[in-house]
């Protein structure tokens, strides 16, 4: 490989698609990371990762990328020649993507890693796309691509903490009147980016409603910028709604003081398992294959996974929220979780 000035390869790490998707990659950028310790590592992702890995000891620098405007001929040429001059040796695409297959090629990246589809003779090093199978995680299927090329890796999901974000959330926290010494903290994330996978609002709505009631307990309601239309549905006193009010890296460091997460299938799940609390995930569907790649990493969550949400009781979900809050947490398998739904 060519070096830069000082002696250091420089490597591409391309992630472009949604949140969940992205920090599912972050143990292949660490392993990526320890294996080439002296290595400039830049990471070509949407503005949103820069809450998140903007200040990660693991990444030198983060590349923006719009999807929804970067499109074109003229834009693909743009940004291959941008690359260029930054003189990578190596590049890893994570998404399979006709487009990244030929601005690395373009931007004389010398050793090109990713998949053999959408244009994948452009590559030097390719593996067969096999993540529709769902036979292993999907944090499995990037080790394995870094794998294909030398480099181990741990299968350990972590996020970085800045410590502005963790000081801006304990002053919303304290400002909002939560005691986090007191208090047992429950995030709520109402929303999902695909209408198919959400449980109605109308049920988070009256999930908070009654979990705000216990004892001891404080319901925080989280959301982007861009689902601010739900903020009216948790208004009431005893609810702290925080829609639109954090950013990821501070939505982070608040789901690392929260008890556990309730949410539908979507990215501040995998957010949330990253920092190390549990998560109650809502899924759409039961088929064990889709499961198996998307759950939460990590033990200690619960799955509820059924093909129609309607099935899905606030009961039902109030009642496995209670097992956490008590710690009476069992080691509830994607199986068994699966083969009681198919019961009811």
């Amino acid at each position: 490989m060519r070096r830069d000035l000082t002696g250091k390869i420089k490597i591409l790490l391309i992630r472009t698609d949604r949140l969940g998707e992205f920090v599912l990659t972050l143990p292949a950028f660490r392993a990526v990371r320890k294996r080439f310790r002296q290595a400039k590592i830049f990471v070509l992702a949407q503005p949103y990762t820069k809450e998140i890995i903007g200040r990660d000891p693991d990444i030198d620098k983060v590349i923006c990328y719009q999807p929804q405007t970067e499109k074109g001929f003229y834009r693909t040429l743009r940004l291959s020649y941008v690359l260029r001059k930054e003189r990578f040796d190596l590049a890893i695409i994570f998404n399979p993507s006709k487009k990244f297959n030929i601005i690395c090629f373009l931007a004389g990246i010398p050793k090109r890693v990713g998949y053999n589809r959408k244009w994948g003779f452009l590559l030097t090093d390719r593996i067969e796309d096999r993540k529709y199978l769902g036979r292993k995680h999907e944090i499995e299927y990037n080790l394995d691509l870094v794998r294909s090329i030398g480099i181990d890796g741990q299968e350990r999901l972590s996020i970085h903490l800045r410590e502005e974000d963790k000081q801006r959330v304990e002053k919303i926290l304290k400002e909002r009147g939560v005691d986090v010494q007191t208090e047992v903290l429950i995030a709520i994330h109402p929303f999902t980016s695909n209408p198919a996978k959400q449980w109605r609002i109308e049920n988070f709505q009256s999930l908070a409603r009654e979990i705000a009631c216990w004892k001891g307990v404080r319901v925080l309601i989280i959301g982007g910028k861009e689902e601010c239309w739900g903020r009216k549905y948790f208004l009431e006193d005893k609810v702290v709604n925080l829609i639109g009010e954090l950013n990821l890296g501070e939505v982070a460091s608040l789901l690392k003081k929260c008890r556990l997460l309730v949410s539908c299938d979507s990215g501040p799940v995998h957010l949330c398992a990253g920092v190390g609390t549990p998560v109650i995930v809502i899924f759409s569907h039961n088929i064990p294959e889709m499961i198996k790649r998307w759950r939460p990493w990590g033990e200690g969550h619960i799955l509820i996974a059924k093909d129609d949400l309607v099935q899905v009781s606030v009961k039902e979900v109030a009642e496995k929220v209670r097992r956490l809050v008590d710690q009476e947490v069992e080691n509830e398998s994607v199986d068994c979780l699966l083969l009681k739904n198919r019961k009811h």
